[in-house]
């Protein structure tokens, strides 16, 4: 396919506000399409390149493609889509010179440059990234240097959810939305689905989407919802999926990135299990002298791949887990008393289990919540025992009982402080997500990070910059963050109608992706509970991003 017909298309998808017509956009080109075409092609469209379990990034910054840009053409900002300035410089260019022999781009030829530009790492790197775009953007036509551009610095704008993606695939092959949905969490992503066909087994070493959890206001709460269930420990940690194969392991993030390189204590607790094949889910944590440290001291230890014995020592990582997706076979749709009892006689004593109690008791679930609290852990999850595993969904089979409440927001803006803080960005603007993945902003705050931490959130905004206003940075929305509040108020300032009041970041989850971040649906649902939000008015926030 050539590359100017994608990004004619990506207009034609752009232009229509239309869900249906976009789905039937999108599954007519997938059609019309090899599998592994088709699979480059989506990637290009939703601005991901890679697929969320491929480590592989970009790293091209706006500041990168600006200079790349510049060279060729004069840059004017205006607008604050990156694609229609990169368009509308090229635009502007004196006509290029081109050869007999220069052939049109296609997406093929698109896709192998951005695999480059991933590839270009260590001493020179920069030069070879840049040498790379100039190579693309020197050839591109305007239109197809706006959706390249856009692609790049992953702001494609086309709406195309994920949700929108499932709904595309399955009109495209005939299958049922619902087969579709199952196959894309099982198999990590859509964009997986359409490459390889529908797969509901679950497979070692391509990791699935965890199954997630909804929140209840105390324990006593969620045993009324279940009746009998099990009471866990809520590790304040980072949740792993974990691949065993024999003597082979690869633990997986929740944002299914492989992280096997810093793991290397519980990489080798895990091979002597010697499993034949199994597909685990656990929590790792820092701990020391039997109580969990603080998690930033986790992230201190766990971004790195390469560290010293000292730093072990320092921070030693201990695996509890704590359910089982996978052995010989699909666990999946067995009930959670079962795939616990499973896993239990698979790991012991090598490997320590999340403690656990099977109760309808309230007092004694109360008392199990209170000794979770008094070892330094979060709270407790509340699981229903009769509970299938459902990969990559939001229910209500698990509710988590802590005791602050927070939600999981995401940066979309910040902007530089005052007095010692004016050297950073350091106010930021709090987004959560809606059913279309669109993030509107639902608060501010400048509270709870150290200087340390300010520093770093200034560096990594820099590098997620898509445009500059004053003191103001607008950014992709990547950064996730745990937010603690006081309450939660309705709003005439911002789009989503809502506002957080002395809202103030708990920690940065490098460890979640954007997708995980709480809904505009959960903030409405929280307002309702009664004796927990307020319903004033909050007159003095900012204006809306």
């Amino acid at each position: 396919m050539l590359f100017k017909e994608l990004a004619a298309l990506a207009k034609e998808i752009a232009s229509t506000s239309s869900r249906l017509k976009k789905v039937e956009l999108v599954a007519k080109l997938i059609r019309s399409l090899p599998r592994e075409e088709a699979y480059k092609v989506l990637l290009i469209l939703t601005g991901r390149v890679f697929p969320p379990s491929d480590p592989r990034e970009l790293n091209v910054s706006w500041n990168t493609l600006l200079k790349v840009i510049s060279e060729l053409a004069d840059v004017e900002w205006k607008g604050v889509d990156v694609g229609e300035v990169v368009e509308n410089a090229l635009a502007r260019r004196k006509r290029r010179q081109t050869t007999l022999l220069e052939r049109p781009l296609t997406v093929e030829e698109v896709y192998s440059h951005l695999e480059a530009l991933a590839e270009a790492t260590g001493q020179g790197s920069r030069a070879k990234r840049e040498s790379v775009l100039r190579s693309l953007f020197s050839r591109a036509e305007p239109i197809e240097a706006w959706l390249l551009a856009n692609a790049i610095v992953r702001e494609t704008r086309l709406g195309l959810s994920e949700g929108l993606l499932i709904d595309a695939i399955a009109k495209a092959f005939g299958l049922s939305r619902e087969v579709v949905e199952r196959a894309s969490m099982v198999m990590g992503s859509p964009y997986h689905v359409v490459r390889e066909g529908v797969d509901l087994t679950p497979r070692v070493f391509r990791p699935l989407r965890p199954m997630l959890a909804q929140t209840a206001n105390s324990v006593e709460e969620a045993l009324k919802e279940f009746g009998r269930a099990a009471v866990e420990y809520k590790l304040d940690g980072v949740r792993v999926q974990v691949h065993v194969s024999g003597d082979r392991v690869r633990l997986f993030s929740r944002r299914l990135s492989e992280v096997t390189g810093s793991v290397s204590e519980v990489v080798e607790a895990l091979k002597s299990l010697n499993l034949k094949e199994a597909i685990l889910e656990g929590e790792i944590i820092a701990e020391r002298e039997g109580r969990p440290l603080p998690f930033q001291v986790l992230m201190r230890r766990f971004r790195r791949v390469n560290f010293s014995q000292e730093l072990v020592e320092q921070i030693p990582l201990k695996l509890y887990l704590f359910d089982l997706l996978y052995y010989g076979r699909s666990y999946l749709d067995e009930p959670y008393l079962k795939r616990r009892e499973t896993l239990e006689g698979l790991v012991r004593p090598s490997v320590q289990i999340v403690p656990s109690l099977v109760t309808d008791d309230l007092e004694e679930a109360r008392r199990f919540m209170k000794e979770a609290l008094a070892k330094g852990h979060e709270g407790v999850m509340v699981k229903r025992l009769n509970s299938p595993y459902v990969p990559g969904v939001r229910g209500r089979h698990w509710l988590k009982v802590k005791e602050v409440h927070t939600l999981d927001l995401v940066i979309v803006a910040a902007e530089r402080g005052y007095g010692r803080r004016h050297k950073w960005y350091s106010d930021y603007y709090l987004a959560a997500r809606t059913q279309d993945g669109e993030f509107l902003v639902v608060g501010k705050t400048f509270k709870g990070l150290t200087d340390k931490e300010f520093e770093w959130m200034t560096k990594r905004l820099e590098e997620l910059a898509l445009e500059r206003r004053g003191k103001l940075i607008r950014v992709k929305p990547e950064i996730v963050v745990e937010v603690a509040f006081n309450e939660i108020q309705r709003s005439p300032k911002y789009k989503s109608g809502f506002a957080l009041r002395f809202a103030r970041i708990v920690r940065i989850r490098e460890d979640k992706s954007p997708e995980e971040a709480d809904t505009i649906d959960r903030l409405k649902e929280m307002y309702g509970m009664k004796g927990y939000v307020g319903r004033g008015s909050a007159g003095s926030l900012h204006e809306k991003i």
